[in-house]
């Protein structure tokens, strides 16, 4: 399969650069198990589920995580924490001039904390903060908004760029859950009232999932990796609304890729589960866990593109998208939301 087959024209004036209003003010596109789309609100996904199905959230909380800073040599550098290590010391990107060597100092923020660049880890940068990372990143810090937002992160960010749910335990992430964006308390309230269960995983996302394939057959991909974990609580919850003939319903590519890591993990069969997963969801993939998926539309030639397409087929997901592009939805982080459920055939 080639990246070109996950490509489509999406008009730049389509992609919201800022998050409505109301987060489930949303319009929401419901890809059906037979390819059929039809066009609703978000508001309407108390509608569209049954009592007794499982809402699967991941509870992770975006860090403010890119830091400006400077060289012992005056020059100016920028480091966007991708992972903690210890509580002083992360796997980070660093953009500078050039690229800095193991022993060199740095300095963070307007008061210029020291910190030192420790060495490599693959294609990060190992640093050792002279403080807390995240003490640091809280008071000097800025939300890592997606790159194609084309703008700084904003007042409005702070608050909108998180999920209403987040753990504040569970510090860790470089980007937001995105189609957890649309849930409010209002939508979540009426959930339970219907008696759609909500239960967590953890998937802490990384800036890989901003990053370009750069390979044309899509095997030969490798995936970023990201830490998760799938808890024994949320495991008995499924196995429960399975026996009984529910749904599970996965809020977003980062859930989806915790529940199907853990059932791989485990030959096919979900069990509970943390590390590191690399997995890479493409067409032919059998998922062991989820029977729907809610997620927002994602970039051209990208793996959450593959991802969705596994779900359905690339065909109907590309036709849904050529309908959501011609009725302007909105697309990316902050844009309108789908419902997808796994193909019938």
């Amino acid at each position: 399969m080639q990246l070109s087959d996950f490509s489509y024209h999406l008009p730049e004036e389509l992609i919201a650069h800022y998050p409505l209003a109301s987060r489930s003010a949303s319009r929401l596109l419901h890809l059906d198990a037979q390819g059929q789309y039809h066009d609703r609100l978000f508001k309407e996904i108390v509608d569209l589920l049954s009592p007794g199905d499982l809402l699967i959230l991941n509870d992770t909380k975006v860090m403010k995580a890119r830091l400006k800073g400077k060289r012992a040599s005056g020059g100016a550098i920028e480091v966007l924490v991708e992972r903690l290590i210890s509580s002083t010391t992360a796997y980070c990107h660093i953009k500078a001039s050039n690229s800095p060597k193991a022993g060199a100092e740095i300095f963070l923020g307007e008061d210029e904390i020291p910190a030192s660049v420790q060495g490599r880890h693959e294609n990060l940068f190992i640093v050792e903060f002279s403080q807390s990372v995240l003490d640091i990143l809280e008071q000097y810090g800025q939300l890592p908004i997606p790159p194609y937002f084309n703008r700084a992160a904003e007042a409005i960010d702070t608050e909108r760029y998180q999920t209403v749910f987040h753990n504040p335990e569970k510090l860790a992430s470089v980007a937001a859950p995105t189609a957890s964006l649309h849930f409010d308390e209002d939508i979540l309230a009426a959930l339970t009232s219907k008696g759609i269960e909500q239960h967590f995983v953890t998937l802490h996302v990384g800036a890989g999932t901003f990053l370009p394939v750069r390979v044309d057959n899509i095997e030969n991909h490798v995936m970023h990796s990201e830490w998760c974990e799938v808890p024994l609580s949320t495991v008995m919850a499924i196995q429960s609304a399975k026996a009984r003939g529910n749904k599970i319903i996965a809020v977003g590519t980062t859930a989806t890729r915790a529940l199907e890591s853990a059932a791989s993990a485990h030959q096919g069969e979900l069990q509970a589960w943390s590390g590191d997963t690399q997995i890479f969801i493409y067409p032919g993939f059998k998922f062991n866990v989820i029977d729907r998926l809610i997620t927002n539309f994602h970039l051209p030639e990208s793996t959450l593109l593959m991802l969705v397409s596994a779900l359905s087929s690339r065909e109907k997901i590309l036709a849904a998208y050529e309908h959501a592009v011609a009725a302007k939805y909105r697309f990316f982080s902050y844009g309108d939301a789908m419902l997808i459920d796994l193909s019938s055939t």
